[in-house]
C-alpha cells in the first residue's frame, strides 16, 4: 500500500519541512534536503546483492502518479538484470565526453589559421601571396568542422570559385586546399585528405602559357574604368599606373619603402632581397612616376611603406596584400580578362613596338640575362633604360588622357 499523498507532499513544501527520505513503496522515495529548491524523487534497489540508488526527477517535473509509473518501469528493468543507475552514469559520462569532443573539434577556419602560421608564414619567402587563396578557402568552408568536409564540399567550392573567371587562381585555391587538409592528416586531425583525389580537372584545368597583353585601346579603357569603377580607389589607380610605367613585379612595388625612393634624383633603388633575380637595381623614374609617387607619399601619411596595409587587411603585413590589386581589377569589366602579371607583358610588348632594343627592354623588366651577355655584361644601361621608360610613360599618359599617340616608333634602337 502506498504511503505518500499529494496533500502530504504539498504541505511539507508549504511548511518548508526538510527530510532525507520518505518512502512511498517499491523503492520510491522522496528527498527534500535543505539544499534543494524542490523535493526530488529517488529510486532505491538491489542488484546482485548490492544496494543502488538514483534520482529520477523532481516533484515539479514528475507528479506522484508519474513517479510511481516510472518506478514500475525501472523495477521491471532491474528484474531483467539491468542497472538503471549505472546506465544513467554512463550516459552522463558520454554526454560530458561529447561536449569535450565538441570543444576540441577544429573548424576549417581554425585549421587554415594553424596551417598558415605553422607551414606557410615561416617557410615561404612571400607568405602573403598565399593569403588570398587561403582566405577564399576560409570564406567558403570556414564554419564547417574539418572532419565533416567531403570531396563534394570541396568540389562545390572550386566550381563556385571558377565563376569568378580566374581558372589559374582556382588552381591555386586547389593547391592550398590540398596542402591545408594534408596538414590536417599529418596532425592526426582527420584520417584522410578529402581534397586528395580532386585533380586539376576539378578546378581550373591545365593552363596554357599566357601571351595576354593589353592593346592601346584596352589601356585607354583601363584608365577610364579605374577612375570610374565604384570602390576601385585612388591608391589602387596609382599603383596599377606605377606597375605599368616601371615594369616591376607586383610584390616589388607593394613592399616598397618610401626611403628607397630618391624623388629629387628620380631613382628608385630596388633592394636585392625583394627582387626575383636577387640583384639590386636602380630604376629610373619618369616624370609621370614621380608625380604618382608624390601623391602616394602624401596618402600613406607617416607610414614607412609606400602602400601601407589597410585597416581590414591581415595584421601581420605592414603593406597591402598580394590579393589587393587582384580584387580591385575584378571591378574592370569592359576589358577581356587579364592579370596583374599581364601588365609586365604589355610593357615589354609595347617597348618592342616602339623600337626599344630587346636587351634594354629585358633590363627594364629586371630580367636576368642568360648566356655570355648575362655573365660579362655588367653595365646597368641606366641612361638607356631611363629613355625607354620615359618614352613608355609618355605613351601611357596619352592613353590615360584619351589622346592619339603620334610619336613614330624608334628605328634606331634605344
Amino acid at each position: 500500500m502506498s504511503n505518500l499523498t499529494d496533500i502530504q507532499i504539498k504541505a511539507w513544501v508549504k511548511n518548508g519541512e526538510r527530510f532525507e527520505d520518505r518512502a512511498d513503496g517499491n523503492g520510491l522515495y522522496l528527498c527534500y534536503r535543505s539544499t534543494m529548491a524542490t523535493p526530488m524523487w529517488r529510486f532505491r534497489y538491489r542488484l546482485a546483492g548490492n544496494r543502488r540508488q538514483m534520482f529520477i526527477g523532481s516533484y515539479k517535473q514528475l507528479s506522484l502518479a508519474d513517479a510511481r509509473r516510472k518506478i514500475k518501469e525501472l523495477n521491471a528493468r532491474v528484474s531483467l538484470g539491468h542497472d538503471p543507475a549505472g546506465e544513467k552514469q554512463r550516459r552522463k559520462f558520454e554526454a560530458i565526453a561529447q561536449i569535450e569532443a565538441e570543444k576540441n573539434r577544429l573548424t576549417v577556419a581554425d585549421l587554415v589559421d594553424r596551417y598558415y602560421q605553422e607551414r606557410v608564414y615561416p617557410k615561404l619567402e612571400k607568405p602573403e601571396q598565399a593569403l588570398g587563396h587561403i582566405n577564399r578557402l576560409r570564406a567558403a568552408l570556414g564554419k564547417m568542422f574539418v572532419e565533416d568536409v567531403t570531396g563534394k564540399h570541396i568540389n562545390a567550392m572550386y566550381q563556385k570559385d571558377l565563376e569568378r573567371g580566374f581558372p589559374a587562381s582556382t588552381n591555386k585555391l586547389r593547391e592550398y586546399t590540398r596542402r591545408a587538409f594534408g596538414y590536417a592528416t599529418a596532425q592526426s586531425i582527420i584520417p584522410h585528405n578529402p581534397a586528395q583525389w580532386l585533380d586539376i580537372s576539378y578546378a581550373g584545368g591545365k593552363q596554357d602559357s599566357r601571351e595576354r597583353n593589353l592593346s592601346r585601346e584596352e589601356l585607354t579603357v583601363l584608365f577610364t574604368e579605374m577612375a570610374e569603377a565604384k570602390g576601385f580607389g585612388r591608391d589602387n589607380y596609382l599603383t596599377v599606373k606605377l606597375l605599368l610605367m616601371l615594369c616591376v613585379r607586383k610584390s616589388e612595388l607593394i613592399k616598397a619603402l618610401k626611403s628607397e625612393f630618391n624623388l629629387d634624383g628620380a631613382i628608385w633603388t630596388l633592394v636585392k632581397h625583394r627582387t626575383k633575380t636577387k640583384t639590386a637595381i636602380d630604376i629610373p623614374l619618369p616624370a609621370q612616376a614621380i608625380e604618382a609617387l608624390n601623391e602616394l607619399f602624401i596618402r600613406s601619411a607617416d607610414s614607412d611603406n609606400l602602400l601601407p596595409a589597410r585597416s581590414s587587411q591581415h595584421k601581420k603585413l605592414p603593406h597591402i596584400s598580394e590579393a589587393t590589386l587582384n580584387k580591385a581589377l575584378e571591378k574592370i569589366t569592359n576589358i577581356n580578362h587579364f592579370t596583374v602579371h599581364d601588365l609586365r607583358r604589355t610593357a615589354k610588348t609595347k617597348l618592342q613596338e616602339m623600337g626599344v632594343d630587346e636587351f634594354i627592354s629585358e633590363r627594364c623588366l629586371n630580367h636576368s640575362i642568360s648566356g655570355v651577355a648575362g655573365t660579362y655584361g655588367r653595365h646597368d644601361f641606366f641612361d638607356e633604360r631611363k629613355m625607354a621608360l620615359q618614352l613608355w610613360a609618355n605613351y601611357l599618359e596619352s592613353c590615360e588622357a584619351g589622346k592619339d599617340w603620334n610619336v613614330t616608333p624608334i628605328r634606331k634602337a634605344i
